[in-house]
């Protein structure tokens, strides 16, 4: 039987009641508190829980309380808004702490504790591979046994919608006789799922990797901006720093794992095949379709079902040496790219660094991003009862 709920929701909607992500809003002159989006509104989940602990941990300027609270009361309280969505008995209680989403503001939804970001994606690593090694082997030999990833700042994460000022840093172009320092000249993007931890683990005891919904609580989009020219210069031999840590963005919505349960698939064959500690029993590949457009048109469309590594493989990679998981720890997929060129989610794979523009509808075209330049990227999955599912969008303008 197909859920319904008694709200209006749009056809077409990211926000069906099967999908119900989590994000923190501010009604109109008021403090933040952690909400769910049904259609074009959202339910205030503190007032739902007044009065009680549950209450208290929602509302809050994130979600970390909450999701600290672990997997068997993240499915409580889904299954008890889905109840007041789709029932009778309790309308009026719902009615009163609805909110439309063009009237609220919407907050950055984690406190994050920890940022990695990973390179899991195959037709990306080789597409780079072919750029920067054209004379050399694609990958490099460790690339197909274990998750690659650089650990990022944690502070520079952003909720969408936040402007980006482009960063400075040391350049050195192949001909230059030495390094200068200003802004950068190849500012890019990179278009991505995030994973968010809700529950931790202890230091030196490694998570399993079918264990992986026991910890991460939801997906949310990412758009992991890069300096390529500073990343360039600056990567060998410890890889990304400065050209990474000015700015990474999320989207405001997090799309819980029992949303998604519909999109999971199998991963690509993996061949070698990975180590015993990466080895998942029931693969954890998503079946979902990003869409990543520049000032308004549409430049790519990545499928994420094609990614290598997947998600549960990379949180196992994380913790195999004893590293703690804690509640608010973010990390990134890496970019998401497909065989096509049309399915590229940087734009130094769209572009191939720089030797083919992206013609704009305005008769302009770019290689790497200018000021005033806007990029806004969306994902759907499929979702239960046939429906399709969206995350929202991570959205962000360049300023000088």
């Amino acid at each position: 039987m197909t859920l319904q709920t008694w709200i209006p929701v749009p056809e077409g909607s990211d926000f069906p009641v099967q999908n119900l992500p989590y994000g923190v809003f501010s009604p109109p002159g008021r403090e933040p508190r952690v909400g769910v989006a049904i259609g074009e509104q959202v339910l205030d989940l503190s007032a739902v829980w007044a009065g009680t602990p549950l209450g208290a941990d929602l509302a809050t300027s994130s979600l970390n309380r909450f999701m600290r609270r672990g997997p068997r009361e993240w499915a409580y309280v889904r299954e008890r808004v889905t109840g007041l969505l789709t029932g009778d008995q309790e309308r009026r209680l719902v009615a009163a702490n609805l909110y439309r989403q063009d009237q609220v503001t919407m907050h950055l939804p984690v406190e994050v504790a920890d940022y990695v970001d990973f390179y899991a994606c195959e037709q990306h690593a080789t597409n780079l591979g072919r750029i920067f090694r054209p004379d050399g082997a694609a990958l490099l030999p460790n690339w197909k046994h274990l998750p690659v990833g650089y650990h990022g700042r944690a502070g520079t994460v952003v909720v969408s919608g936040t402007e980006v000022r482009r960063p400075s840093g040391q350049r050195k172009g192949p001909q230059d006789p030495a390094p200068v320092f200003g802004p950068s000249a190849r500012l890019d993007i990179e278009a991505e799922l995030g994973f968010v931890v809700g529950a931790g683990s202890a230091l030196g005891e490694p998570v399993a990797v079918d264990d992986f919904a026991q910890h991460v609580f939801g997906v949310v989009l990412l758009n992991d901006w890069s300096a390529r020219d500073v990343q360039a210069w600056e990567y060998v031999p410890l890889g990304p720093f400065l050209g990474k840590s000015f700015a990474t963005s999320i989207s405001p919505w997090v799309v819980p794992l029992a949303a998604l349960a519909a999109a999971r698939t199998a991963t690509p064959v993996q061949d070698p095949p990975p180590l015993p500690y990466l080895v998942e029993k029931e693969p954890w590949g998503l079946d979902l379709v990003l869409e990543v457009e520049l000032n308004g048109q549409l430049v790519s469309r990545p499928p994420y079902a094609g990614m290598y590594w997947s998600p549960a493989q990379m949180l196992a990679h994380t913790t195999v040496n004893g590293a703690s998981l804690r509640t608010g720890d973010l990390y990134g997929s890496g970019t998401v790219s497909g065989d096509e060129p049309d399915q590229r989610g940087s734009l130094i794979e769209l572009t191939w660094n720089g030797r083919d523009p992206i013609a704009l509808a305005d008769g302009t075209s770019r290689t790497f991003l200018q000021d005033g330049d806007t990029v806004r990227i969306t994902a759907s999955a499929p979702g239960a009862d046939g429906v399709r599912i969206g995350f929202g969008e991570v959205s962000g303008t360049v300023r000088g």
